[in-house]
């Protein structure tokens, strides 16, 4: 199943999508169950399929990736935070803060949690995943670097796209992940070569924290990060789930 949010004249209500594409309202929450009801129109507007309570993210889980910007390979998951006011759906406009010198995209594979879990063991881990969707880690790499924490640097409004919906039956294991800007494709990697898998990452974050369901791991991004600028359009797409595009513009503009 296919999980969507849309806009409903300024309300924003769950949906799905049938193994058609279309689009239909539905009663309830995907967590304890979806009712699909009446088709919806053909020019719906899609939202950022989850609301979580937390977006745990994780760092340099390519080891392409960490070295092409001269970091060491982490000897465990380097864990850090984006605030839920970060996200935007596909389509939205990402924005370019006047603060920043430059804007780095992030393609990722994200997980959505269904299910509450703490202390989760490895070989449990997978019990807790709902779904899969697309994110991208938006960056102001100059403030990240400056800054001894990431919050900043990773938590600006809109430095966080999610969607465009969650894949209840998506397998995960081997999958190209990829970036692109003005047709040019920048990242491209596979889950495949992740340094921490998805039931180890599940198992260290709620080692320390309650996973609870909406909740998103987004987990790590692969090599080819450049950056962007006002005009751009960038598109993550991960294989056999989707693509999620924004456009970046100017602060003020």
């Amino acid at each position: 199943m296919r999980i969507i949010r849309y806009d409903d004249a300024g309300t924003v209500r769950w949906g799905v999508l049938d193994q058609d594409g279309t689009a239909r309202a539905a009663d309830g929450d995907p967590y304890t169950g979806l009712v699909p009801g009446e088709p919806l129109g053909a020019n719906v507007r899609l939202r950022a399929p989850v609301t979580p309570s937390k977006i745990i993210c994780v760092g340099r889980n390519y080891a392409d990736h960490a070295a092409e910007f001269g970091n060491p390979v982490p000897k465990e998951p380097l864990i850090f935070l984006k605030p839920p006011s970060s996200i935007v759906g596909p389509g939205d406009e990402v924005v370019y803060p006047s603060l920043s010198g430059r804007l780095d995209p992030e393609a990722e594979l994200v997980v959505v949690i269904g299910r509450s879990g703490r202390r989760v063991a490895a070989e449990d881990a997978m019990s807790l995943v709902f779904g899969y969707t697309i994110g991208n880690d938006v960056t102001a790499r100059d403030i990240q670097k400056s800054d001894p924490q990431w919050t900043r640097g990773k938590g600006f409004d809109t430095f966080c796209p999610l969607g465009p919906w969650v894949d209840t039956e998506f397998d995960p294991s081997d999958v190209r992940v990829t970036c692109t800007v003005g047709g040019e494709v920048r990242q491209d990697g596979r889950t495949k070569d992740f340094i921490f898998g998805i039931p180890e990452l599940i198992a260290y974050v709620s080692a320390f924290s309650t996973l609870e369901p909406g909740d998103v791991i987004m987990t790590g991004t692969p090599p080819g990060v450049r950056p962007v600028q006002p005009g751009d359009t960038m598109t993550v797409a991960v294989e056999g789930l989707g693509e999620l595009s924004n456009t970046v513009v100017a602060e003020g503009a």
